[in-house]
């Protein structure tokens, strides 16, 4: 799954997958490093990491994660300088509920990821 394919969520809504962020400000073949932006109230897209990733807070917010299959949603307390590693997973959104910008670079880990299924034979 990747961003435009539609998936279904636990209420049986149809999706649209987004970016896993505002943009890419650096990529080569072994990580790709995302920025994102999210003004108070702001919201990025349900989107599916493929890849493990690490989020490194560059400004702070109180932002909150939902999961498409109706998971609990988790509050996350984003402070500058945090650096939180994470596996690829679910298809989730992040919504800043704070009443500060939050900005943060996201690393995805190609080696660890997509890059590591080339040449197994498999067809992934």
């Amino acid at each position: 799954m990747a961003k435009g394919d539609v998936v279904t969520d636990a209420s049986g809504e149809e999706v649209v997958l987004g970016d896993i962020g505002t943009e890419v400000v650096f990529e080569n073949e072994h990580v790709r490093v995302w920025e994102v932006r999210l003004e108070p109230g702001g919201e990025q897209p349900w989107h599916l990491h493929h890849n493990p990733y690490l989020v490194i807070a560059i400004e702070g917010a109180e932002n909150r994660m939902e999961f498409l299959d109706g998971d609990e949603s988790r509050l996350m307390q984003e402070t500058v300088g945090r650096v939180v590693y994470r596996d690829a997973g679910k298809i989730h959104n992040l919504r800043n509920e704070g009443e500060t910008r939050y900005v943060n670079r996201l690393v995805e880990l190609k080696d660890l990821g997509e890059n590591s299924q080339r040449g197994n034979g498999d067809g992934r």
